[in-house]
This record gives structure tokens, C-alpha cells and sequence, in this order.
């Protein structure tokens, strides 16, 4: 329970989230990526690294009380994001939603799950940390996270609403970017175990579409009623190279994940295989069905009938 209270905190888990989002309004922009991209990571590290080999039973045995703060965390931080005002709030109570799939997938005890909360917190670590270099251009310019003091930045700032669109649609999972490989894994690692937390947490996919399209919506489209904002200049080349190589990572894991899970899959494999006898039995029952005897007989009977 130790090992795991501190872990929690670090990922950070619902309900000890709450010194997430006031550390991100309060970090500046650099601040924010580093905590986005690599400190939120030491807490599923700590879970891999420690509390899963040394205490797999007790994982096992507490693996309920996982599913159930992670479920809470994908619907009710989704919810809160929706509502916020703040560019910085809205992703960092969405990266509190990303990391339950995290713990989901870690806490399955099967391949898909480990390998899925790997892909999840690389993904997790490149596109929050690219969406907080997007606040940070524009807060560059303007000096307000306030999502109401812009609008309409389509239109003066072309390439940076198309960076941001594609950092957009990677947190929300579409197939081709990094998002999607690493929730498609963990949600099915998790099915294996229990097809009702698949099922809260898969809300999260949804929630998270319409709290990333909103912000996206209220920034990137719609009428430009701020003269100052309209006034602003697209990315310069210093931002562009700073966007453009997360940009490519961000595709690259999309489309050929492969290159990302082969260096580890020899470590997964040995990890499941020290966990694997305290794996909860699953209510999926995902079995292969055996043949049936007239089944076979008619697959023999045509095949020598083919013979003739």
C-alpha cells in the first residue's frame, strides 16, 4: 500500500490529482513539458519497475481498488476538462484521463496491457508536451490562457491551427497517430480482465473527443472578436522546428508502432511471465472454441470428396 500510495500520487491517480493542474498553471511553458513529459512517467516507471514484480499478489488483490479510481478518473476529469476556461487546466485534467488508461493497462497482468500502457505514456509524453508548447506560442503572443481571448486563429495563423490539429487529434486517439496504437492496446489488455472497466473507460475516448474538439474549436475556428488576437503572426522558424520533429515522432509511432514495441517486448514478456500466476481471472472468458465432431467430419468428407 506504500509502494502504491506514492506511486499514485506521481501519476497522478483520482482522487490525489488535485496538485496537477495548479502546477501546470503556475510552471511555465518549459516547466510544463518537462512535468507532462517525463515526471508523470516515474509513477507508471514505479509501477512497472517495482510494485508489480515485488507484490504481485498484492497487486492482484488490490487490482479492484485500481479499476475503480481509474474509472472515476477517465469520466470525472473528462467532465471537469469540458468545463474549463483555462488552456493549461483543460490538458492537464485531460493527462489525469490518459494516465487511468495507463494503470488500467498496467493492472491487467497480460501482454496487451503492459504493452499498451507503455505506448500510452511515450504517446502521453509527446503530444501533452506538444500541446503545451502550442499554449505556450500563443501565450507568447498574447499573455492569456483564456480559450474566450482568441478564436478564429485558422485564418492568421494557418500552420500553427495545423500543428495544433494534429497534437489535437493525437490525444483524442485517432488511428494513424500515437494516441490510438497505445489506447487500442490497453483497452483490449484490459477486456481480457474485466469487459465492464473496459467499457467506463472507453467513455474516455469519447469524452475526450469532445473536450479537445471544443478547445480546438474555440481557438482555431469561429469569428475573430479580438482585434489583438487576430493580429497575431503565424509560427516562426524557431517554433517551427520545435513542433515539426514532435510532429513526425507523433506520426511515426502511428503508423509503424512496431519499431516502438519490438525493443520491449523481451522485457514485457519477462515481466508478464513473473506476474502471471497472481493474473485475475478475466470476465471476458476469451477462449479458442474447440471443433465440433460433425464440424470436422464434414471438412474430411469434402476433402476427400475433392481427392475423388
Amino acid at each position: 500500500m506504500a509502494f502504491f500510495a506514492s506511486f499514485a500520487v506521481k501519476m497522478p491517480m483520482w482522487p490525489v490529482h488535485t496538485w496537477l493542474p495548479d502546477a501546470h498553471v503556475q510552471a511555465p511553458t518549459a516547466g510544463s513539458v518537462i512535468l507532462a513529459g517525463v515526471l508523470l512517467k516515474m509513477g507508471g516507471y514505479g509501477f512497472i519497475r517495482f510494485s508489480l514484480p515485488m507484490f504481485p499478489e498484492a497487486s492482484a488483490q488490490f487490482a479492484w481498488l485500481i479499476f475503480a479510481l481509474s474509472m472515476l478518473a477517465v469520466v470525472l476529469t473528462s467532465l471537469i476538462a469540458l468545463v474549463q476556461h483555462d488552456m493549461k487546466k483543460l490538458i492537464a485534467y485531460s493527462s489525469v484521463a490518459h494516465m487511468a488508461i495507463v494503470t488500467v493497462g498496467l493492472f491487467a497482468f497480460n501482454v496487451q496491457g503492459l504493452e499498451g500502457a507503455m505506448i500510452v505514456m511515450l504517446s502521453h509524453g509527446l503530444v501533452s508536451g506538444a500541446l503545451f508548447l502550442c499554449v505556450g506560442v500563443i501565450y507568447d503572443r498574447l499573455h492569456t490562457r483564456e480559450i474566450d481571448r482568441y478564436g478564429g486563429l485558422s485564418i492568421n495563423m494557418p500552420k500553427y491551427a495545423l500543428f495544433f490539429m494534429l497534437f489535437t487529434m493525437a490525444s483524442i486517439g485517432l488511428p494513424g497517430t500515437s494516441g490510438f496504437v497505445g489506447e487500442f492496446l490497453s483497452l483490449a489488455g484490459i477486456y481480457q480482465v474485466s469487459s465492464w472497466v473496459t467499457l467506463v473507460c472507453t467513455t474516455g475516448i469519447i469524452l475526450g473527443a469532445a473536450y479537445m474538439l471544443y478547445l480546438y474549436w474555440r481557438v482555431a475556428f469561429g469569428v475573430q472578436k479580438n482585434e489583438d488576437a487576430a493580429a497575431m503572426p503565424d509560427l516562426d522558424k524557431r517554433e517551427w522546428l520545435m513542433l515539426a520533429p514532435i510532429a513526425a515522432a507523433v506520426l511515426w509511432m502511428g503508423i509503424y508502432p512496431e519499431s516502438f514495441l519490438a525493443p520491449m517486448r523481451q522485457d514485457i514478456a519477462a515481466l508478464e511471465a513473473r506476474i502471471a500466476r497472481a493474473a485475475p481471472e478475466g470476465d471476458a472468458k476469451l477462449a479458442a472454441g474447440e471443433p465440433q465432431p460433425h464440424a470436422a467430419n464434414a471438412i474430411q468428407h469434402g476433402e476427400a470428396e475433392g481427392g475423388h
